[in-house]
């Protein structure tokens, strides 16, 4: 069987990545493609379930996998661990089944240094001014956060030259077209067409 691909999905706040990512998984069976499921120690969401938006893990579990070096990458936000389990994306992969990982780019980074198969896509807005538009459109932010939301997103887009895929965001189904091609590309590579054709290709150039 083939193996999966693990595609890293970076880009700053309101540049439309989760958006993107979810489009794209309507229009494929989860047999093809999965969003990874992060590990965490903060507490259940109502309306969350434990493996389906993340592992619920408490503390010293999630400790006792960093010092296993369970995790792909990992950090600590506001008092609470998120991480990327090895196991569980290697698992998911090795069923031939492609996994997206919404990450920032210090996670991005840590993942292609253990993970160099890994892909890689930066999606950048169209402009500051609709960044800024879309960011306020959320109605959920001061004046105050945008501000800084503004300027981390600067901050952000200068590493989008470390990724091997660039979107711009400007007209979404485009953008949506744009990604679906950048995984059409990869699964017609030669090593996983060479996997998943094997017995096609033996009986091709038997004598």
């Amino acid at each position: 069987m083939a193996q999966g691909t693990l595609f890293i999905v970076s880009a700053p706040s309101g540049a439309g990545k989760s958006s993107l990512i979810q489009a794209l998984l309507k229009t494929q069976p989860l047999y093809d493609t999965q969003v990874s499921i992060s590990h965490t120690t903060r507490g259940v969401r109502p309306g969350e379930n434990h493996g389906e938006h993340y592992f619920f893990v408490d503390h010293d579990e999630f400790r006792a996998m960093i010092k296993d070096d369970a995790f792909l990458e990992h950090a600590e936000v506001f008092g609470n661990y998120y991480g990327t389990s090895r196991k569980a994306i290697e698992q998911v992969l090795a069923t031939g089944v492609d996994v997206f990982l919404d990450i920032d780019w210090q996670g991005a980074k840590q993942i292609r240094e253990k993970m160099p198969s890994a892909r890689s896509i930066f999606v950048l807005p169209p402009s500051k001014d609709e960044l800024d538009r879309r960011l306020r459109g959320r109605g959920q932010d001061s004046e105050d956060v945008i501000s800084r939301r503004m300027a981390q997103a600067v901050a952000e887009m200068s590493h989008y030259a470390e990724y091997d895929y660039l979107i711009v965001n400007d007209d979404f189904d485009l953008a949506l077209s744009d990604l679906k091609t950048i995984i059409r590309a990869e699964r017609l590579r030669m090593g996983r067409q060479k996997q998943r054709h094997d017995a096609l290709i033996s009986k091709l150039l038997a004598d």
